[in-house]
């Protein structure tokens, strides 16, 4: 992370409502292809560290005996805690609002620890030490994001692509140039190199799975609205007075791309790490 940054509480403020409708999920396959590497059975407890609105968590409420999710925007806790009434798991969801280095914050020990698209925004050697801890001998800590590196044309589909590249641009002309992360800035982006990380923490591994994407997409105007509201670099309460403006900007530019209010777009993969507490724990594959 950036040496000048720091976080702050208004990161993702505003933001969570958004979620469940904006963000794309997760690849088709990945709860069985978890399911499969860490011999989930039903018993043992995940917990998701920085889980937003619980979507990963509740994906895999059934093959747990209990899930918890620690996330410290108020609003993502209060959109969990709906959406697992909604699932009828309540019984079995805990949500916790604490940010990751306030760990472990008397939560016990945990089979699995997942960290899906949120452990570059942590004082990642602080939490990696944390999180190895409270994982009892032969847990996981599993890391999830969508492929980086494949190519999403959409080719021969029937609506046309999201114009990301103009919305990147208008965000750009309200909000400048330099990218936006709660009250500070992030020029050169969130950082990398989890892998060492790790390591330097005491975890054995990685294994390394992808779950192929490439199914095609239908979204609506409305989709792609939430999806940018949903970020962090352009959370509605970045723009201030502006962001009826803005949002009135974004959706001319929408559907002058598409006035049947309809784009394609292909899903994504998803690549999964899993590092092992310690080597008692399985044996894992040389990464692929």
């Amino acid at each position: 992370m950036a040496a000048d940054w720091e976080w702050d509480d208004t990161l993702f403020s505003g933001t969570a409502t958004y979620y469940r409708r904006g963000r794309l999920s997760y690849a088709p396959g990945l709860t069985d292809v978890l399911a499969e590497v860490l011999g989930l059975d039903g018993r043992g407890r995940l917990i998701d560290v920085g889980c937003g609105p619980g979507t990963l968590a509740l994906s895999l409420a059934h093959l747990f005996s209990e899930i918890v999710g620690v996330d410290p925007d108020s609003g993502m806790i209060a959109e969990a805690t709906r959406a697992a009434a909604e699932c009828g798991v309540t019984g079995k969801a805990r949500w916790v609002r604490a940010r990751a280095e306030d760990l472990p914050a008397g939560l016990g020990t945990f089979t699995v620890a997942a960290f899906a698209q949120s452990f570059h925004w942590m004082d990642r050697d602080l939490v990696a030490v944390a999180t190895r801890d409270m994982l009892r001998p032969g847990g996981a800590l599993v890391h999830i994001s969508d492929v980086k590196t494949e190519s999403r044309t959409i080719d021969g589909f029937p609506h046309p692509a999201v114009p990301y590249a103009a919305i990147e641009e208008l965000v750009r002309h309200y909000l400048g140039p330099v990218r936006r992360a709660g009250r500070g800035l992030l020029p050169q982006g969130t950082p990398g190199g989890e892998a060492a990380v790790l390591a330097r923490a005491g975890f054995t591994g990685p294994q390394r799975r992808v779950v192929p994407g490439g199914q095609a997409l239908e979204r609506t105007g409305d989709d792609v609205v939430a999806e940018v509201f949903s970020m962090s670099f352009s959370a509605p309460h970045l723009f201030g007075p502006c962001c009826d403006d803005f949002e009135a900007d974004l959706r001319r530019l929408l559907e002058e791309a598409s006035p049947a209010d309809r784009f394609s777009e292909r899903q994504p993969g998803t690549e999964v790490f899993v590092w092992w507490h310690d080597p008692a724990g399985p044996a894992p594959a040389p990464a692929t």
